[in-house]
């Protein structure tokens, strides 16, 4: 009996020793961020690396480094992004561990080079995420990786690892994943478009200045090419015009006069098409709830409210307008069209490098209601309207 009994115990001691391979914590580099440059004249691609370990976590139990940690970066070039992160491999103890990241960075480089395959390259590549997050960036790409969050917290507190999907946004602009940007990329209609990383040395200041990131743009692709950089303020709108979850304060002028400021909260839009046209005919239908934040000059509230309906118009037009300049559907207003008629798309792109021109937005309507007035008055008068 004895006998069988410490035979079953050592059976099971030998079932367990498959665990004995698996790593500490502390043992593994964990790879957080990627970045991505090219060099058009020597042909080289550089790849970079920001690195955490935790050391430390395990070591302190709970309690906080006396000293700051420093950001680890690594960087290699190779003729194809494979071969730069390989280079990698052999100077890097303890080990490096993909699984992880978080951040695709990409130089503007790139973008205008060799982006397509490079999106390509990633997208089919098992050891990364399909929900990690892709943006671009003028900046040196280790300068970026070296930003800290404010008051000395880890890199990973950074705009470039902020979640798309369950924080409010409010006069910023929404960060991309992977998946999401590659299915708006291969559409045939539509834009696709990445946000662009800046570093602000100005704002903040602790014993001197503080750099942090933030996000200064858009870089847009049309049909698997990109087209153009589109401004902060541009893209807040649009970014507006086409997100969820995301308010916009903006001030209303009146004749040259700071009128109002008020808070838009995500609108509502409606694109309609003409019926029987062989190219899109688009009519927009834009429906927005507005609060009230200040009012620096009395105004009738049927006259502020047309004030804001046709700044609204006059802005989703030029940047309407600048998008075909550059053959880019900004405002994504022939997307639906392309799969309700197919078979007029076909005939559309065997004759046209594009399928919108200035003609095709045929109106903009814009409908705003004001519900909140931040307990200012605004009571009837003798003609009926409202001051």
């Amino acid at each position: 009996m004895k006998v069988k009994i410490f035979t079953s115990v050592l059976a099971g001691c030998l079932f367990l020793t498959g665990c004995s391979n698996i790593k500490n914590i502390q043992d593994l580099t964990y790879i957080v961020a990627i970045g991505m440059d090219y060099d058009q004249e020597t042909k080289q691609y550089t790849a970079y690396i920001q690195g955490l370990n935790f050391a430390n976590v395990a070591k302190q139990e709970g309690g906080r480094p006396a000293e700051a940690i420093p950001i680890f970066i690594a960087s290699a070039t190779g003729e194809t992004l494979n071969l730069a992160v390989s280079k990698l491999y052999s100077k890097s103890e303890p080990p490096l561990f993909f699984g992880h990241v978080i951040t695709l960075v990409l130089s503007k480089s790139i973008v205008t080079h060799r982006f397509n395959d490079v999106i390509k390259e990633v997208g089919r590549n098992r050891s990364l995420r399909t929900t990690l997050r892709v943006l671009t960036t003028d900046e040196n790409i280790e300068e970026v990786f070296n930003i800290k969050g404010l008051f000395n917290y880890p890199a990973v507190y950074t705009v470039i690892f902020k979640r798309s999907d369950s924080e409010l946004f409010q006069d910023e602009l929404k960060p991309i994943n992977l998946m999401n940007f590659l299915r708006e990329y291969n559409e045939p209609m539509g834009t696709a478009k990445l946000p662009t990383v800046k570093i602000d040395t100005d704002t903040w200041q602790a014993d001197k200045n503080y750099p942090v990131l933030y996000f200064d743009g858009f870089a847009i692709f049309q049909h698997q090419k990109y087209k153009k950089s589109f401004s902060f303020k541009d893209s807040l709108y649009i970014n507006w015009l086409s997100g969820k979850n995301v308010s916009l304060i903006q001030k209303v002028d009146d004749e040259g006069e700071l009128a109002a400021v008020v808070k838009f909260a995500a609108p509502k839009m409606k694109i309609k098409y003409a019926d029987g046209t062989d190219t899109p005919k688009v009519t927009i239908e834009l429906s927005v709830r507005a609060d009230l934040l200040e009012k620096l000059k009395d105004l009738p509230l049927e006259r502020l409210t047309k004030l804001i309906e046709e700044d609204i118009k006059t802005k989703m037009k030029a940047i309407y307008a600048t998008g075909i300049e550059n053959k880019a559907d900004v405002l994504n207003a022939g997307k639906r069209w392309f799969r309700e008629h197919p078979q007029k798309y076909q005939e559309l792109v065997t004759h046209s490098d594009f399928y919108l021109d200035e003609s095709s937005l045929k109106d903009v309507k814009v409908n705003v209601q004001i519900f909140h007035f931040n307990s200012y008055k605004y009571s009837p008068d003798n003609s009926g309207t409202y001051k």
